[in-house]
């Protein structure tokens, strides 16, 4: 695809960093001479220098035949500008644009066709904050992406020793949970991909991906550790967006301490909370931290916008005792450094957010992408179309589907013709009419069937894409 991405701060260059890979023309905008010089240095791109709403700029750039068109600049005004203008004079086919303010979140038609032209506005600080509320909500997770608007979860944890299931073999998880139907579709020991089979063991200290409809999750991991007690005492480190945003959610349910060390932005927070304790200090203070109690925290949470503080901040709250410490931070070399140590979860915002994009960048009907492991893997929520002689996949068992080795599918969300009146205790799958169906290699696609496919490596996504293309007779 031609793509135009306006903004090359850390968004910008993420996401072109992702798409470049990807054999992805890229263009990028930006009004920093350096900032440009630095990515093409780096990556195999274009660059224009200039103002990303100037129609000039946008006509230098390609607009004129660009597939889409990618806003992201630190400024809403400019982003929903160029985003306009990319709909009324180069009539580009799909427009996506950051917005950060919630006053425009809060109206979202001033999106719509008649007025900004934006196809999918994203928000990557509440795409963050909702990504922390999920880890807070299951707390022995690494990762929890959800799929089916929720209806399926796919979670990623540590095996611990003493875990029924841990030490044997994955087939005998349904002697363990027989009233529940979930599936193992990955696991990773010493950071190396394993396909996981009936007759693998699981070992402790193994990251295990596993799928489940969202009701059943929590009993399927205990069987590969022990449930954590739920957060009740949470600090947060850093009052900007992310942080306040986090606090904000989690305030009336929990007790939450915030420490900014701007004071002017302290005052701001205290009026604007009211239910979070807000300290004006330095997060990577030890007395401070010592004099509110962080090492008797469930969650430590380090949103500041500076990676070292971040991670001095958790490293010092979990020597004191804090159980959890989540980090966020903003350079790859120094997430794959981190994730997994003394600080139990790196939080990469560039890749918590890049899946909100990419679902519009891969090819053939993709509802979600959630990008996993750092970025390494993918998984994807597809819909299959066609019928036998259109499709490779539609009218297939899946243990006939020809997947790249590795890859997996986990789950389908389907449509059912009648109302699923048996299964009364879940409302919400009775009023959409859907039924969450675990993938088993004898589980047949049909048509409009929704597949959550897990992906260990990136380079298979072109195989994956062209799986689910329909053949020229479907049209």
């Amino acid at each position: 695809m031609k793509i135009i991405i306006l903004g090359a701060g850390r968004v910008g260059a993420s996401v072109a960093e992702n798409l470049v890979g990807e054999q992805n023309d890229i263009t990028i905008v930006d009004t920093a001479p350096e900032r440009l010089k630095e990515l093409q240095d780096r990556l195999d791109l274009r660059t224009v220098l200039g103002n990303a709403a100037y129609p000039s700029v946008l006509a230098s750039a390609g607009a004129q035949d660009a597939d889409m068109l990618l806003a992201v600049t630190q400024s809403d005004e400019v982003n929903m500008v160029a985003c306009k203008i990319a709909a009324s004079f180069f009539n580009v086919p799909t427009r996506i644009a950051r917005i950060r303010s919630t006053e425009y979140l809060a109206k979202p038609e001033i999106f719509g066709p008649e007025h900004f032209g934006i196809d999918s506005p994203i928000c990557p600080e509440q795409i963050v904050t909702d990504h922390i509320l999920q880890l807070v909500e299951i707390p022995e997770a690494l990762q929890v992406v959800n799929f089916a608007d929720g209806r399926v979860k796919l979670v990623a944890l540590k095996a611990f020793r003493g875990g029924p299931l841990v030490g044997h073999a994955l087939h005998d998880l349904k002697k363990h949970v027989p009233h529940v139907d979930t599936r193992v579709v990955a696991i990773y020991r010493q950071n190396r991909p394993i396909v996981p089979e009936g007759d693998t063991v699981i070992e402790p200290g193994d990251e295990v991906f596993l799928i489940a409809a969202k009701e059943n999750i929590r009993t399927v991991m205990r069987e590969l550790r022990q449930l954590d007690r739920p957060v009740r005492r949470v600090m947060i480190a850093g009052g900007g967006n992310i942080g306040t945003r986090v606090a904000r959610a989690l305030e009336k349910s929990h007790q939450v301490k915030l420490v900014e060390h701007n004071k002017q932005r302290c005052e701001l927070l205290a009026a604007e909370l009211h239910g979070t304790l807000v300290l004006n200090g330095d997060a990577t203070d030890e007395e401070l931290l010592e004099a509110e109690a962080a090492g008797e925290m469930d969650l430590f949470c380090a949103l500041t916008n500076d990676d070292e503080n971040n991670i001095m901040a958790s490293l010092l709250a979990k020597r004191m005792g804090a159980r959890k410490a989540i980090c966020l931070i903003n350079r790859p070399a120094y997430v794959d450094l981190v994730h997994g140590g003394e600080i139990d979860i790196a939080l990469s915002p560039s890749q918590v957010t890049i899946g909100s994009l990419l679902a519009h960048v891969r090819r053939g009907d993709v509802a979600v992408v959630h990008s996993l492991r750092r970025g390494a893997a993918e998984a994807l929520e597809l819909i299959a179309h066609g019928d036998a002689s259109t499709s490779k996949v539609v009218g297939r068992a899946i243990g006939d589907i020809r997947l790249p080795r590795g890859a997996t599918i986990g789950a389908i969300v389907r449509r059912l013709e009648r109302p699923m009146v048996e299964r009364l205790d879940d409302t919400a799958a009775e009023e959409r009419n859907e039924q969450v169906l675990i993938a088993h290699h004898d589980t047949v696609i049909r048509p409009d069937d929704h597949v959550i496919v897990f992906v260990p490596n990136k380079r298979m996504i072109p195989k994956i894409e062209k799986l689910f293309q329909v053949g020229l007779g479907f049209f």
